[in-house]
């Protein structure tokens, strides 16, 4: 636990049995309260592997889903699990576990309800061996993405993040899309709902075992993300309203007569 909030890391996972094993030994679980896995029908081993480490909840879907819809299971089961703080790692030991605490601290002491562990801050993400041509559309979309949206972060497209219990309590994850972009309408979300963002700067990886897309689901992925984009600008300066984006109703204790 950090500052008596209870921390869970998720990974969503999908043919991640040659960096599972890495990933998972560099969390600190000595301050983490529990690691769920979410295999989304794996082609490999992952499950296999998955059962072997300290990980304290495998979950198997037994058809593959999306990405996205892998993260609403693992945001569901944290939340049944009791989790104050959840940490998003991705499993293909792209970023660095490491920073599972420094990020859950942020949100632990409540300094934001929301981070982001940024590959652009600092030289991370081109030292790391991001390719260049996907460097140049981070920047370009990101760039786009904060003028339609009216904020200032440095990426919208890491996968490593940190969310409070409230976050997740509040967005309706579950009517994002269960492919890539559900990262980027979860920012959107958050945005929407007026919760406070942090960013850190983290290195990356990209290594062969690292798992990428490929350019053409790259460019669904950009479409993807300017659509986003232009829906929370409708939806914030109230040209047209757009359900994904309005808060949770949360139910107050009601007096029964």
């Amino acid at each position: 636990m950090i500052n008596k909030k209870k921390i869970i890391v998720v990974m969503p996972a999908y043919n991640a049995e040659l960096t599972l094993e890495r990933t998972v030994q560099e969390v600190d679980q000595e301050v983490v309260d529990g690691i769920i896995l979410v295999d989304d029908n794996s082609t490999d081993r992952t499950i296999d592997k998955a059962k072997l480490l300290k990980i304290d909840r495998v979950i198997k879907h037994e058809k593959n889903k999306g990405y996205g819809a892998n993260q609403k299971t693992c945001y569901q089961a944290a939340l049944e699990d009791g989790a104050d703080v959840v940490i998003m790692l991705h499993p293909d030991y792209q970023y660095s576990p490491k920073l599972v605490v420094a990020i859950a601290s942020m949100i632990a002491y409540d300094q934001f309800d929301f981070v982001l562990a940024s590959r652009i801050l600092g030289k991370g993400a081109l030292k790391g061996g991001m390719p260049y041509w996907k460097y140049v559309a981070n920047r370009g979309l990101t760039f786009v993405e904060n003028l339609l949206v009216g904020y200032k972060l440095s990426e919208y497209h890491t996968g490593y993040r940190g969310y409070s219990r409230k976050v997740l309590e509040t967005i309706k994850v579950e009517q994002n899309s269960d492919d890539f972009v559900f990262d980027n309408q979860v920012i959107a979300q958050v945005l929407a709902a007026g919760f406070r963002i942090g960013e850190i700067s983290c290195p990356a990886r990209y290594e062969p075992e690292s798992s990428s897309i490929n350019f053409k689901r790259s460019v669904k992925y950009g479409l993807g993300v300017l659509l986003t984009g232009l829906q929370y600008f409708l939806h914030r300066t109230q040209i047209k309203k757009f359900s994904y984006l309005e808060p949770k109703q949360l139910l107050s204790s009601v007096e029964v007569k």
